[in-house]
């Protein structure tokens, strides 16, 4: 990494992007102000914030093919009634509209797989690409049909198998329906399918992420196992310096502006507070710009609970609601569980403290930071007020989430080995309301869900859960089967 010196040096390819960008203009970086600079009632304007790192940037590439025998169909199943052609034509540009919906490179074979032996060979070209993903659209029930769709799932790459009604029996199924890489759809519904492949598009991205994790005293890169996603490890001093060096510029009072008119009531947090919590959401757009990351992590507390400097609470919550990946106190699990439900469902989730409540048999999730736009990135939020942190400090945005909601609890568990997969912690039910801090003690964003099936709070499994709006536990379980990671639906 090239230091300070050498930038100011001048010396050609010395100085890094990330370097230059935290080192040439704390001030100039914390600056977005368009407009006539000093005029009365001068447009302010947002600098906008996205995800800079690998990930962002990646585009999954896919292999497609239809899989049929040659001639009528005749007698056998799906018979001569069903138009092989015509369904042809559709799925194709299915697959090709949602390529171009999700960003994704999908090669599909211009004719049907006609036999075993072409489908050896399509396989084996599809395996020496270092692929993302396979999609196999079986259009016959009968000879090759199946054994082609046995070898996709065999192979290492994580496979789509479409199925149409009329192509499949229970017989077919059932040899391939527990092994793990594939997603077999046996439906009409073509819209399952497009699901398998923005999974598949979740997977590569959240391989190819870059997390910024704040903490500690050392920089460094490190990898998830069996995931794939990357870290950078920042000094947690880079966050006090910066902001330190920052000051409250007219676009971080027009944010805190928007957060004090939108909000439905204020208890505690002064304008000042406010200003220093989106001073803090500045400082990390910053380095999560500088540093070229995807999502951004820090040990909140260590880093900055003994300091003046605001928590990131408004920061993390800002982010989320832009798309960006946010997870407090370094939890690595965090960081994925919030990539992924971002990358597979649009919507940011709540990283929470897990409290039991035994007299309503709910599970209570207590943090100080939140999402307000649950119902999705460019949704309106939901209705929130302003409170101080549970340590009586900061601003916090407290969403009121909305009772009867169903919701997805989701919790990636990572492995201690490499041999060993991860796991992911998967409930689903309704929310019950919000609990009021004060009275109450702990985290001031306190949801009470009330889950499904479950009854044993005092033992539920996991902490730093995700919480998310939606009942996706049926594409959580199938997303764990595509990618290996064991699933343990509570």
């Amino acid at each position: 990494m090239a230091s300070t010196a050498d930038c100011s040096s001048g010396r050609s390819g010395s100085c890094s992007r990330r370097t230059f960008l935290l080192a040439s203009g704390f001030t100039a970086l914390s600056h977005n102000v368009i407009g006539a600079a000093g005029a009365a009632g001068a447009a302010v304007s947002e600098k906008p914030i996205a995800p800079g790192g690998p990930g962002s940037g990646y585009i999954p590439r896919m292999r497609a093919a239809f899989v049929r025998r040659k001639g009528e169909y005749g007698m056998r199943w799906p018979g001569a009634i069903y138009d092989g052609e015509a369904a042809l034509e559709t799925y194709r540009r299915g697959i090709q509209t949602a390529a171009a919906e999700f960003g994704m490179n999908v090669d599909i074979r211009p004719e049907p797989i006609y036999s075993l032996a072409e489908a050896g060979q399509w396989l084996a070209q599809a395996e020496s690409e270092n692929l993302d993903g396979l999609f196999l659209v079986l259009l016959d029930r009968q000879e090759h049909a199946w054994p082609t769709a046995a070898k996709v799932v065999g192979s290492p790459i994580p496979a789509v198998i479409f199925a149409p009604v009329g192509t499949a029996f229970t017989t077919n199924t059932a040899p391939l329906a527990k092994r793990d890489g594939a997603f077999i759809c046996s439906t009409d519904d073509f819209n399952q399918a497009l699901y398998g492949m923005k999974m598949i598009r979740a997977g590569a991205r959240l391989r190819e992420a870059r997390f910024i994790v704040l903490k500690g005293k050392e920089r460094k890169e490190s990898e998830v196992g069996h995931l794939g996603t990357k870290l950078r490890y920042v000094p947690a001093s880079t966050f006090l310096d910066l902001y330190r060096h920052t000051p409250t510029s007219e676009e971080i009072k027009a944010i805190a502006d928007e957060y004090l008119k939108a909000a439905k009531r204020i208890a505690g947090p002064t304008r000042q507070d406010v200003y220093n919590g989106v001073k803090s959401y500045v400082v990390a757009r910053t380095i999560l710009e500088a540093e070229e990351g995807d999502g951004i992590t820090m040990d909140c507390l260590g880093a900055v609970g003994g300091t003046d400097v605001s928590l990131p609470c408004i920061a993390w919550s800002r982010m989320l609601d832009h798309g960006v990946p946010a997870a407090c106190e370094a939890d690595i699990g965090a960081c994925v569980t919030h990539a992924l439900v971002q990358y597979l469902f649009d919507r940011p989730g709540f990283q929470q403290d897990p409290v039991p409540d035994t007299s309503n048999d709910c599970l209570i999730g207590a943090h100080c930071t939140c999402a307000t736009r649950l119902n999705g990135f460019g949704r309106p939020p939901e209705p929130f007020h302003l409170s101080h942190h549970h340590g009586n400090r900061d601003a916090v945005p407290v969403p009121q989430w909305r009772p009867g909601q169903r919701v997805t609890v989701a919790d990636v568990l990572l492995s201690d080995g490499p041999g060993t997969p991860p796991q992911m912690i998967i409930s689903a039910g309704e929310v019950v309301g919000n609990v009021a801090v004060p009275p109450s003690g702990g985290c001031v964003v306190s949801v009470s869900l009330k889950l499904d099936g479950v009854s044993d709070l005092l033992a539920y499994p996991g902490f730093h859960q995700i919480f998310f709006y939606g009942d996706y536990k049926k594409e959580l379980r199938a997303y764990c089967r595509l990618y290996g990671i064991r699933a343990q639906v509570v």
